[in-house]
């Protein structure tokens, strides 16, 4: 039974009215509890409660009612901050609550990460499973804050992007509404936390916890029915790691990325002077001073400009619908050399200045764990997913005096996966012999011994192996290498001759999703389909984004795996991980520790492989570098 110096509060029921601000002083123990005109922390009485609240204000309380909390199969968890930066604020509240109290910790009392021990073992634990919605959020800040990485997690809002995907909101007052029926009200979500807190702010702060244990029973009824269990704890597995990814951040050089910039602002311009010239004739009237300026980045002026100059364009300037038409035009080419520098400037450019934090002097991208329906990855702000391959921009990204960078990826994970689903003899072959598979694949399509293979016809290959993979067609695959389309067609029909089985696979995938509306990973990720059956536009796209989906989406499966093997494998080093992209993990770590952090995330990796591949070999090999730079 608690002692009377911890006291108990209600909070008003997540359906009832607010009432009138009453507020109170906390007290210490044994002192009597009196109304003030100002207080503290503001304090809510109601009657004919059922779900009291304790403020928490010493580690005494956080003792007792942490042993409380362990008795529990789950507790809500969620925190109330200063600032949305880690680095730039503090928690000011941390809710938690099962299915009987709440308790809230009031952070004001607390002085350093010391008298929070037993909330740290208390989440650190497998059980009680701790819930949150956004559970990346809270990790980061108790990670920053109070050293504490989550055990066993229940993110709310991970588990509805696993059930629907497509779903406008995944907000927590979207979900309570939906699945409860409770209502929400969030507009003191953005509020001033630092000085003394108003009865409703304590009272928002409450009901967010409070919600969060009937959600998560109501939420695994609807996983469980959708056999999306094992998906689900995947993804939950997940987020510490990813949490600590963003809080360690990647370090950008800002004078490389100057000189950079400088050098596609001048390419970009002299490019564009170049464009321009060349569609000069395309232009409906000169001027006094010559010919009239086009804006290059108008989809419309361009394309009636280009059809002025006898391009055979229809109604759409895309690219990919302009490079087979490179060759021939050469004012064609010089637009798809132009678009790229075009881009870069935009995303690019001087706004990563801006992304830089003050305090770490690194850019903390924001890592969405689904960002597509398959599972992969997302980012933004910025999105260095998307930041362009080659090394002027990637030697930007550094590892700072006496830290190197550890870069390890799968080598052609989709088309393990691939070879792996399909049984395909001749494709399995590939993989467990160690040939090169694109030699391999260009020898049977050009048919050539593989001693005899050109780079170019390699090169050829590789882009017909991973456009089978993205469910290509002839069309696309034409457009993609320039060929005609029966030369496509053709090249198709003997790529599938050498391997049958990997085209009954990609056939039937494509079936089920028309039958099903619906297609599965290796760890039951569900993607759903939606398509009008009499439209053959939505039925064609329908089939090729299911032949891929159960491939990309085992990718995420192994990767997301991949990083709670590597994570856990880092603990205890100099080493953290600081970026990622789709397969490929990179470490920043102290250099004398390099090699062997290499050879252990490697490790890890190719165990996330092997937990879903059994037929082929899984391969992640890693790279020592002091950029983010591979070879």
């Amino acid at each position: 039974m608690l002692p009377s110096n911890l006291r108990e509060t209600v909070p008003i029921s997540v359906r009832q009215r607010h009432k009138p601000v009453r507020t109170y002083r906390l007290r210490p123990p044994g002192e009597s509890l009196q109304p003030t005109r100002k207080s503290r922390l503001a304090q809510v009485t109601a009657q004919h409660s059922t779900n009291p609240f304790t403020i928490i204000t010493n580690s005494d309380q956080l003792k007792k009612a942490c042993w409380l909390l362990e008795q529990a199969e789950a507790v809500g968890l969620d925190c109330e901050t200063t600032h949305l930066d880690p680095y730039k604020g503090d928690i000011r509240l941390t809710q938690l609550s099962n299915d009987r109290h709440t308790y809230v910790i009031d952070h004001k009392h607390f002085h350093g990460p010391c008298g929070f021990q037993p909330l740290k073992q208390l989440l650190e634990s497998l059980r009680p499973r701790t819930i949150c919605h956004h559970a990346k959020f809270d990790q980061k800040w108790l990670l920053k804050k109070l050293g504490i990485q989550l055990g066993g997690i229940f993110d709310t809002m991970l588990a509805s992007q696993l059930i629907h995907f497509n779903r406008k909101s995944h907000n927590l007052a979207t979900l309570a509404k939906l699945y409860l029926g409770v209502t929400l009200d969030k507009t003191l979500q953005s509020s001033d936390w630092t000085g003394d807190l108003s009865e409703t702010q304590l009272q928002y702060a409450v009901r967010d916890s409070q919600v969060l244990p009937p959600l998560r029973k109501a939420l695994i009824t609807k996983l469980s029915q959708d056999s999306l269990i094992r998906a689900a704890q995947l993804e939950f597995e997940a987020v510490p790691t990813v949490a600590a990814i963003e809080l360690a951040g990647i370090y950008l050089d800002l004078e490389r990325w100057k000189e950079q910039l400088t050098i596609i602002t001048h390419q970009h311009q002299t490019l564009a002077a170049e464009l321009q010239e060349l569609l000069a004739a395309g232009a409906p009237q000169g001027t006094l001073f010559g010919h009239t300026q086009i804006n290059l980045d108008a989809h419309p002026q361009i394309l009636n400009a280009l059809k002025r100059l006898n391009v055979p364009i229809d109604k759409s300037t895309k690219s990919n619908l302009l490079l087979p038409l490179a060759k021939q035009f050469p004012v064609v080419a010089k637009l798809l050399e132009y678009r790229p520098l075009s881009k870069a400037l935009t995303s690019y450019g001087e706004s990563w200045f801006t992304g830089i934090n003050p305090i770490t002097q690194r850019v903390h991208p924001d890592f969405n764990q689904i960002g597509a329906p398959t599972g992969r990855f997302s980012c933004t702000d910025p999105n260095i997913q998307q930041v362009p391959h080659t090394n002027g921009y990637r030697r930007c990204f550094r590892a700072p005096e006496g830290r190197t960078f550890c870069i390890v990826d799968y080598s052609q994970i989709e088309l393990r996966i691939l070879a792996e689903f399909s049984q395909d003899p001749a494709f399995l072959a590939a993989f467990r012999s160690g040939a090169d598979l694109h030699k391999t694949t260009a020898s049977q399509v050009f048919n050539i011994s593989i001693d005899q293979v050109s780079p170019e016809q390699r090169d050829f290959a590789k882009r017909l192996n991973f456009g089978v993979v993205y469910g290509i067609g002839a069309p696309r695959f034409a457009n993609m290498t320039g060929t005609s389309l029966r030369e496509a067609e053709a090249t198709l029909r003997r790529y599938f001759q050498t391997y049958r089985l990997l085209y009954n696979y990609l056939r039937d995938a494509a079936t089920q999703a028309l039958q099903d509306r619906q297609i599965r990973s290796a760890s039951g990720r569900l993607v759903r389909y939606r398509f009008d059956p009499n439209n053959k536009e939505q039925v064609s796209s329908t089939r090729r984004k299911a032949r891929n989906a159960p491939i990309q989406g085992t990718g995420s499966d192994i990767f997301k795996r991949a990083l709670r093997l590597v994570g856990e494998e880092l603990r205890g080093t100099s080493a953290q991980i600081v970026n990622i992209i789709h397969d490929e993990i990179v470490v920043e770590v102290d250099a004398y520790e390099a090699e062997d952090i290499g050879r252990r995330v490697s490790l890890r990796m190719v165990q996330a492989g092997e937990e879903y591949l059994t037929s082929v070999p899984i391969k992640a090999e890693p790279q020592i570098t002091s950029e983010w730079i591979k070879d």
